[in-house]
């Protein structure tokens, strides 16, 4: 692309950002991440994931980003660093313990995991503190974790349907541990309450499990028409007051609800106005589908290529017809140039803010970090 054209196309989206986002700061990582984790409600951790010697930081957001009013007047619009560290791998995973200063990373290559000490006031440094030994029977990486919020400090991880374990931090013991003949590749761990968990598979079947009881997990295969063999899908889960719904999106741009009571029944269901990027295979860890915590029947989803799309789920219905996605925030195709022959931006990972409710948070492939707050169009 001319630089002229570029520098056209810049211009237009800056005019339009004026108009589409109540809030938009941009960052620039020296190396791209796959995760984005909330350590508090105005701070984040972030990790490279190259295959080398790799930063791990906890950042603050920017304070305008909540200044009450008179934002315009607020000196200080860019992220910080608050604590860093180095991990000699990659971070494929990382996971806030709540309530602590911990967090559990994942080198995506073994089903080994990583803990770490985030820091405290008395030290900026993110230090090494233990390791935790994966599952024997889990092949190479790919490794799925979820932290329950509890008073004893734990992690559930797992590669497999049937290899899931829930491991207490302080002492490194297994406290959960039901293995089984279930083979389902996992593609996220959710838990639903303090002890009920959610396993949802690549191949869209949804296990569910009780780390109090020693049964296996118990299977809900997705039963809508399979799309083709070899579609994946991803799926997020979000508790309330009258169960919990679940949301999976499939490699093909389908997306069903469903209700955690009855897993293998779909609520609604629609196809995405998804376009993977051509000649780039989609992997288990590619896309990320997430349900808005703060925003009623909002879905959020990328991975497919440079862009994060918002639909509304309540306007989706019994079949499957292509909806559009209610909000785009195309920023990180449009503010960086891309050499000719170099690969498309893509967005490796976004997340909600748990109180703002119309806040995100969402990096790219080219190093790019931005956080927003986006107009709702049909608000007028």
């Amino acid at each position: 692309m001319e630089e002229s054209d570029f520098g056209d196309i810049l211009d237009d989206w800056f005019i339009e950002s004026l108009k589409t986002y109540k809030d938009l700061h941009v960052y620039q990582l020296e190396f791209p991440t796959t995760v984005i984790e909330w350590t508090s409600g105005k701070t984040i951790c972030v990790a490279g994931d190259s295959l080398t010697k790799n930063d791990i930081l906890e950042l603050s957001l920017p304070p305008k980003l909540f200044a009450e009013v008179n934002k315009g007047l607020c000196a200080e619009r860019d992220f910080k660093v608050v604590h860093g560290g180095l991990t000699q791998g990659p971070v494929s995973v990382l996971k806030h313990i709540p309530g602590t200063r911990l967090a559990v990373t994942s080198d995506g290559l073994t089903s080994d995991l990583q803990v770490w000490d985030l820091g405290g006031e008395d030290s900026d440094v993110i230090r090494r503190t233990a390791s935790i030994k994966g599952t024997q029977n889990a092949q190479g990486g790919g490794v799925k974790m979820a932290a329950p919020c509890s008073t004893q400090p734990a992690i559930l991880h797992g590669t497999r349907s049937g290899d899931i374990r829930l491991t207490c931090l302080p002492t490194g013991q297994c406290i959960y541990d039901r293995a089984s003949d279930s083979a389902d590749l996992l593609s996220s761990l959710h838990f639903v309450s303090e002890v009920v968990f959610l396993a949802a598979c690549t191949n869209g079947n949804a296990h569910t499990g009780d780390t109090r009881m020693s049964s296996s997990p118990q299977v809900a295969p997705l039963t809508i028409p399979a799309i083709d063999s070899s579609s994946l899908w991803w799926t997020d889960a979000l508790p309330g007051v009258s169960g919990c719904r679940l949301v999976r999106v499939s490699s093909t741009g389908r997306a069903v609800v469903s209700d955690l009571r009855k897993p293998a029944d779909v609520v609604c269901q629609a196809q995405l106005e998804v376009q993977t990027q051509e000649r780039r295979h989609l992997r288990p860890g590619d896309v990320t589908v997430r349900w808005a915590p703060s925003l009623e029947d909002a879905v959020s989803v990328s991975g497919f290529g440079g862009d994060v799309q918002i639909y509304n789920s309540a306007s989706w219905g019994a079949e499957p017809t292509g909806v559009k996605p209610l909000f785009e925030h195309r920023g990180h195709t449009v503010s960086v140039q891309q050499p000719d022959g170099d690969a498309p931006v893509v967005v490796t990972a976004h997340i909600w803010h748990h109180e703002q409710a119309r806040t995100l948070l969402s990096a790219a492939s080219d190093g790019s970090l931005h956080v927003w707050d986006w107009i709702d169009p049909s608000a007028g």
